[in-house]
């Protein structure tokens, strides 16, 4: 937090804070070649799938590459975290960090979320977005954070010392252990962080802690990504509802999210093909 010094400010302390900043990865040259065809692919979508996701639960979804899946609020305020993996080859996850360098704190229309190294691909390009309206607040706060890593019983135990087992880490370990059949050790190992949807998030202006707020999301606020490669999705209803107060609660008021997985029916696709993994020759100066 930067709050304690042991040092006095030099002399020229303050020239030095003057100093201009340059973003770290310019992402002009990230292309999305059949952006426009997604938006046309969009208009003519057959649902195929549907899953309802408990609250203070985690459920799997698949969706095949070529495929829009849709994240939704049904009953009430309510968030979620998703894990995303290549379906065909588990080592190749959703890289939230570099997914932030890409494109900030906060997802929204046109982001993409990258996958791990040495893959280094997009694994799905959001294409709706019913809460863009929302922007950055007074309080720096925004939607669909890539800054939190998922409410954990670790931290949790660290904390307060208690045994809370319905995280959202744990929830997702325990839908791939029930439902992929996974040893819990090996689905834990699996668990990433995580694309923290519908939550509003931010740094506090004089300590630049991590907060949250109550979400803005309402009954039928979606969030719309393109599977650029086949995908297995994990994704858990927050313990703490729309995180107005705490975010690992059995008090919190909790509803459930609604996955729904669609094709579409036109034929501007028909040329797509899955984005390669990265070029990049891993010699690594050896």
């Amino acid at each position: 937090m930067k709050k304690y010094t042991q040092h006095q400010k030099p002399a020229d302390g303050d020239e030095r804070k003057l100093n201009s900043p340059v973003i770290c990865y310019p992402n002009d040259t990230l292309k999305i070649p059949y952006w426009d065809n997604y938006q046309k692919a969009r208009e003519e979508l057959t649902k195929v799938d549907e899953i309802i996701i408990p609250p203070r639960d985690a459920k799997c979804f698949d969706v095949k590459a070529g495929y829009f899946f849709r994240i939704e609020s049904t009953d009430g305020p309510q968030v979620g975290d998703l894990n995303l993996f290549n379906a065909n080859n588990y080592k190749e996850k959703f890289y939230s960090g570099k997914t932030r360098a890409l494109h900030g704190t906060h997802l929204s229309l046109k982001d993409q979320m990258w996958s791990s190294f040495p893959y280094m691909r997009p694994l799905a390009t959001i294409t709706y977005d019913s809460l863009d309206w929302y922007g950055f607040d007074k309080d720096g706060g925004s939607v669909h954070d890539v800054i939190g890593t998922r409410c954990d019983p670790y931290t949790n135990n660290l904390i307060s010392n208690n045994q809370y087992h319905f995280c959202c880490h744990s929830n997702l370990t325990r839908a791939l252990v029930n439902e992929r059949n996974l040893q819990k050790e090996e689905a834990e190992n699996l668990v990433h962080d995580v694309l923290n949807v519908f939550m509003c998030t931010g740094f506090t202006h004089d300590t630049h802690q991590y907060f949250m707020k109550a979400s803005p999301v309402r009954p039928g606020d979606f969030l719309e990504f393109f599977a650029e490669v086949d995908l297995l999705g994990v994704l858990s209803a927050c313990p703490g509802g729309d995180c107005s107060s705490e975010h690992s609660s059995d008090t919190a008021k909790c509803y459930p999210l609604k996955i729904s997985v669609f094709k579409t029916t036109s034929k501007v696709l028909d040329s797509w093909t899955s984005p390669l993994v990265s070029n990049y020759d891993q010699l690594h100066g050896l």
